[in-house]
């Protein structure tokens, strides 16, 4: 066991080279063996412990260097239960420290040429090289001298010049709206948009079908990127068929299973298709997927990683290893949230994180518990972010109590309030059940529309989009207007 962090849940990094001098190799062996006690350190070659309160988030079994998932929690790891959640413990501890706002710089993702070797020497290198680098004088003379050179010292470290990651909000740098999606948010419109899963066969007649079903009520359709690590028929497919069918798609770009070179090829191909709606996910793991199981690498990327990458190659004109996109694409970026994952203050730091990367728009999880749900609210807002996104709270109408048992019980971040399990276990009949959960999923609508910095609902039908229009229609709303 580390002495500063949890478990590693996979061994160490190995170079993609092996070292040709036997002196350089043995210095990496005390390096690994040294830090692996301390910090349980996997030699990503990309230190960021001095903002991650010491602890090392590549313990993470999902390797996170961003921030936690949507499904951990305070007892537990969400991939391996036998152990503590690594970014509770780089938040618990950062509080303890009076450094949680350390956590809002966007980190690098992993340089796999670095992974596996020696930092140490580098660093050495690096202080040797700068003329005003941290003075270990200044230590005992200038305190505050000596902590402004060291912050800055480890800064240049672990932000490479491709990628430049820092905690400042980046604002997007065009003018016309990108998309119909976002141009009805601009307007004002208290704007719904809906949840259609891919299907699980080759053919797209039923998404052209729920598209005839929600077109005339919604103003953009989801579409769900291999949720679960189950496959389907991918988002970036569904979302062209429903383009064509009349309805504006908000294509799911997930994480796991991608490198780097995927994602930008896979979101440029979208752009190209005349897809500009990009929801930006980590993913779940590998665990959750029927079995045989995919080999559960760490993943390549995380969310804000890619919101980061996605917003540079559209308002800087550049890929991730620096080559000049000309033909710049076109993206209305937006981002997931769990407003009852972790505690509001942590979850807002991970929202900000998001919108600092180039988050426009946020879709949450299902919100079933108003009350609670004001609680995250109040956390962006003391962060000032409610004027720099758009929210688009989840609404799911609950089908059956059995349904709603389920989703309490086994799906991490969804808190369903008792007085609603009792209303749907009292229904006694399946479509009684199902009139409980339409008249909630009302209920909430209707108070989300009077809660000020709530610009529209997310409908996650859960393969009941048939249920849309009548939900719309009871709310009295209507769809936003398309822009051109």
């Amino acid at each position: 066991m580390p002495l500063f962090s949890p478990p590693r849940y996979q061994p160490a990094f190995a170079p993609v080279q092996r070292e040709s001098s036997v002196a350089m190799r043995v210095f990496t062996a005390v390096e690994r063996s040294l830090k692996g006690a301390l910090f349980g350190c996997r030699m990503c070659g990309n230190c960021i412990l001095q903002e991650t309160a010491f602890a090392c988030p590549m313990t993470c079994p999902k390797g996170l260097r961003n921030g936690l998932c949507g499904g951990a929690t305070p007892e537990h790891c969400e991939v391996d239960p036998s152990r503590p959640c690594t970014w509770y413990v780089i938040y618990e501890r950062a509080e303890r420290m009076g450094r949680l706002d350390k956590l809002l710089e966007v980190n690098a993702p992993i340089d796999g040429s670095r992974a596996g070797r020696e930092t140490w020497l580098d660093m050495l290198a690096h202080w040797r090289a700068q003329e005003n680098g941290p003075r270990l004088m200044d230590l005992v003379l200038d305190r505050e001298k000596f902590t402004e050179a060291w912050d800055r010292f480890f800064y240049e470290l672990r932000q490479p010049d491709w990628w430049q990651g820092d905690a400042e909000y980046h604002p997007p740098a065009y003018e016309e709206p990108a998309s119909g999606l976002e141009a009805a948010l601009r307007l004002g419109d208290f704007v719904v948009t809906a949840e259609i899963a891919p299907p699980l066969g080759a053919t797209g007649d039923i998404i052209e079908k729920k598209v005839g079903w929600l077109q005339d009520y919604v103003t953009a359709a989801n579409f769900t990127d291999n949720a679960s690590a189950s496959p389907r028929m991918s988002s970036l497919a569904a979302s062209k068929i429903c383009l064509d069918a009349g309805l504006e798609p908000v294509m799911q770009l997930q994480a796991r299973d991608r490198s780097r070179v995927i994602i930008e090829a896979d979101a440029m191909g979208a752009a190209g298709l005349g897809i500009h709606n990009i929801l930006c996910l980590s993913g779940d793991h590998q665990r959750f997927g029927p079995g045989p199981m995919a080999k559960p690498d760490q993943f390549d990327m995380d969310a804000v990683q890619v919101l980061w990458m996605l917003r540079r190659m559209r308002d800087e004109g550049v890929y991730l290893d620096g080559r000049e996109i000309k033909n710049r694409p076109t993206w209305f970026l937006g981002a997931a949230a769990s407003p009852f994952g972790a505690p509001p203050k942590y979850e807002a730091i991970r929202a900000e994180k998001k919108i600092n990367a180039g988050a426009q728009f946020i879709q949450t999880q299902p919100i079933f518990d108003y009350g609670r749900f004001l609680e995250w609210l109040e956390a962006l807002d003391k962060r000032n972010l409610l004027d720099k996104v758009y929210l688009l709270p989840g609404i799911v109408p609950l089908k059956t109590s059995r349904a709603a048992h389920f989703m309490a019980e086994n799906v991490p971040g969804v808190v369903i309030p008792d007085e609603l399990l009792q209303r749907m276990d009292a229904a006694e009949s399946s479509e009684a059940q199902q009139e409980v959960g339409i008249a909630y999923a009302l209920e909430l609508i209707e108070r989300l529309q009077k809660t000020p910095k709530i610009n529209g609902v997310h409908i996650m039908a859960v393969h009941w989009e048939a249920i849309v229009p009548r939900l719309v229609e009871g709310a009295g709303l209507s769809k936003s207007v398309i822009y051109p």
